[in-house]
């Protein structure tokens, strides 16, 4: 993969190859399509030297900051966490094609959010990250829930991926793109929470147009993370809980946690307010990755100065 910021990199998918692996995969299976997509991903190890050093950064920063040395990256444990990456697009699709049921899926919610999702008359919302396999997170609103999703995404192609999860039949979940936040897409948020609805975003890519970013030690060094849940939270006076989900053992395990109940700065504190919150978030986001140390999916330099 060539440098440059993560969310150009990630245009290269688009609606068509998307559609088209979505069709292969509801046509010919899993079994048939996996040695395809494996076969895609070896040529993206073979050929993208700036992931495969993302990649080994990240597992040599979390082997110091853990201390376990059997963390300590290697070209096969690379090479594993790029494998890693390509089933959980397997299991992706599964979830769009409805292979996934809710008794495939481990729920851990200590704080009973997902009670007090229910019981609220206003939505909340749900930081996430890319780790392990969000999907599995989003798919709870089609299986289970049956409450709106609103996933905020960077991505351009936010309305081709809206119709592609039509045609799959989840009614209870959309993209919204938030790459240029304005007052039409405030009120637009502002108003679905009023309706009872979740926001979902993910807490662990920086904006691409530079956007506000908070400085914060992340396994042991300083990092970059977006301003944007912290602010948005703030600005729409919701709760913000968090939300994971990893493959152990074959399993999903989905996990919810209380993080915030109101985020509030006056204009002299606003950044150190945001700074300890995305602080808070990195800190929970190193547990999570410890407990499954190959599935946090940055395949792009994370601890730089520059975007």
């Amino acid at each position: 993969m060539s440098s440059g910021h993560w969310a150009r990199r990630n245009e290269r998918g688009s609606y068509l190859l998307m559609s088209f692996t979505a069709w292969l995969a509801r046509n010919l299976g899993r079994r048939v399509l996996s040695p395809l997509l494996h076969l895609i991903v070896l040529y993206f190890f073979m050929a993208g030297r700036t992931a495969r050093r993302s990649v080994y950064e990240y597992q040599q920063r979390l082997a110091s900051w853990s201390g376990r040395t059997e963390l300590r990256p290697t070209r096969r444990s690379v090479f594993n966490q790029f494998m890693a990456f390509a089933d959980t697009l397997l299991d992706k699709l599964d979830v769009w094609n409805g292979r996934l049921r809710l008794e495939q899926v481990t729920l851990i919610d200590k704080a009973d959010i997902r009670g007090k999702l229910h019981r609220e008359q206003r939505g909340q919302m749900l930081v996430g990250a890319h780790l392990g396999n969000l999907e599995v997170c989003r798919a709870l609103a089609e299986l289970g829930e049956k409450v709106q999703m609103n996933v905020l995404v960077h991505t351009k192609h936010a309305e081709h991926f809206n119709r592609l999860l039509n045609q799959a039949g989840a009614t209870h979940l959309r993209l919204i793109q938030v790459s240029e936040l304005d007052a039409a897409i405030m009120l637009q948020l502002s108003q679905r929470l009023e309706r009872g609805e979740w926001l979902a975003i993910a807490g662990d890519r920086v904006p691409l147009h530079g956007g506000r970013r908070a400085r914060v030690n992340f396994l042991g060094a300083p990092a970059d993370l977006p301003q944007g849940p912290w602010l948005l939270a703030g600005l729409l006076q919701c709760p913000i809980n968090l939300l994971f989900c990893l493959k152990l053992d074959g399993r999903y395990q989905v996990t919810l946690e209380p993080f915030a109940e109101r985020i509030e700065w006056r204009r002299s504190d606003r950044d150190q307010v945001i700074a300890r919150h995305a602080q808070a978030y990195a800190e929970r986001l190193a547990h999570y990755c410890l407990q499954a140390p190959q599935q946090w999916f940055n395949f792009f330099p994370f601890w730089t100065t520059h975007d």
